[in-house]
């Protein structure tokens, strides 16, 4: 099996980095519950957009595609992303004005020293 990475860019609005990092800590203890989850590592940029915001990068790892599909596809059948438990995925879960780009990758190659 090959493992996958959810890498989501996150930008957040000044005054909801609390928020937002208490979301996504939310969601990272629902995933360590899930069959597959590998790991979570969290990025914040140090400098901040012109108008403010700050940007986040959020990398997940699954076992496979096949682990990933099945917590956001569990029950994963209406407009507001909600899976059947509760959670909002694919970028969802976190409240406007903070947009989430999301995207899965594969690893073609991975460098070490």
């Amino acid at each position: 099996m090959e493992q996958i990475s959810v890498i989501n860019t996150i930008v957040v609005p000044t005054g909801m980095e609390a928020e937002a990092e208490s979301i996504r800590a939310e969601y990272v203890e629902y995933f360590k519950k899930q069959q597959g989850f590998v790991s979570s590592t969290f990025y914040k940029s140090f400098i901040r957009e012109a108008e403010g915001s700050i940007k986040y990068v959020n990398i997940v790892v699954w076992e496979s595609y096949a682990h990933f599909e099945l917590v956001v596809n569990k029950g994963f059948q209406n407009e507001q992303g909600e899976n059947s438990d509760g959670k909002r995925v694919l970028g969802k879960g976190f409240p406007e004005p903070i947009v989430v780009s999301a995207g899965q990758y594969r690893i073609i190659e991975h460098t070490k020293v």
